[in-house]
């Protein structure tokens, strides 16, 4: 199957699958279950990919155990964190009150959208894939071992936050702690990391610029749109001065050591 074919019958799979999370959405007035299709959605992109490509065998096993992991990891984590059980976000709530009586309408082309941007996305599994190496070498194990260690600092991130706020007495209060200590957002720092992967798994590939997206892409996302700018708009809102002494120690992204706190630091 051609790369053309390939993304072809990627999108029209994602658009189906979003018309049916659409439904559910709906059904239960929460489009936060769209953040969960997303992942789980670049998930069986690199599977599919995997299956039906022409490249190493070997290296398309890896790159569906890799991406694929990663995509159901963070699919079912935003699906328990923000779909069961829990109130529609805010950003969704927002867009509603903003569109009005077209909102239901707008969230389903909104949710559309999100399937061309899992297309998208999924493009430097392309290039994984379309590798013809004859062998996996050293840039396929230092692919492997930066997905470790993205992913891995990605669930610790996750994890220590969950623990953190589960504690009744830490409610309303900044997690500074574990890797929290050094980046205001870890988890993001790590989920960016995660994309270089594959432009080692690719290198060889002719496709392998198509791996800059992924890296390129997601640091746009997570710096200026809806990552950090609106991450740290709500926790101001709810935390106050507390974070703003947060954000005034503690790096944004990267992770480094703190700076000393103020003398008199707000309660």
């Amino acid at each position: 199957m051609s790369m053309a074919q390939m993304i072809v019958f990627g999108w029209l799979g994602m658009a189906l699958m979003m018309a049916i999370l659409y439904s559910v959405a709906r059904i239960n007035k929460n489009a936060g279950i769209v953040d969960a299709g997303w992942a789980t959605g670049l998930a069986i992109l690199a599977v599919f990919y995997a299956l039906v490509a022409d490249g190493l065998a070997g290296r398309r096993v890896l790159l569906a155990a890799l991406a694929g992991f990663w995509g159901l990891r963070l699919g079912s984590y935003l699906f328990f964190n923000r779909f069961v059980g829990k109130p529609e976000d805010s950003r969704y709530q927002a867009l509603r009150r903003s569109w009005g009586d077209r909102a239901e309408r707008n969230l389903f082309f909104f949710f559309q959208f999100q399937a061309s941007w899992d297309v998208l996305f999924s493009l430097p599994f392309l290039a994984v894939v379309f590798n013809a190496k004859p062998t996996l070498d050293s840039w396929d194990i230092l692919g492997a071992l930066i997905w470790l260690i993205a992913v891995g600092g990605e669930v610790t991130a996750d994890r220590q936050l969950a623990r953190y706020r589960a504690q009744p007495e830490n409610k309303g209060k900044t997690c500074n702690q574990g890797l929290w200590r050094y980046s205001r957002h870890p988890n993001y720092f790590f989920e960016w990391i995660h994309w270089f992967a594959y432009i080692f798994l690719a290198v060889g590939s002719p496709y392998g610029w198509l791996t800059l997206l992924g890296p390129v892409l997601m640091g746009v996302f997570l710096l200026k749109i809806t990552g950090i700018p609106y991450t740290e708009r709500q926790s101001l809102k709810s935390k106050g001065e507390s974070y703003r002494e947060y954000q005034r120690t503690t790096s944004a992204f990267i992770p480094w050591f703190p700076k000393k706190p103020a003398e008199n630091p707000p309660s």
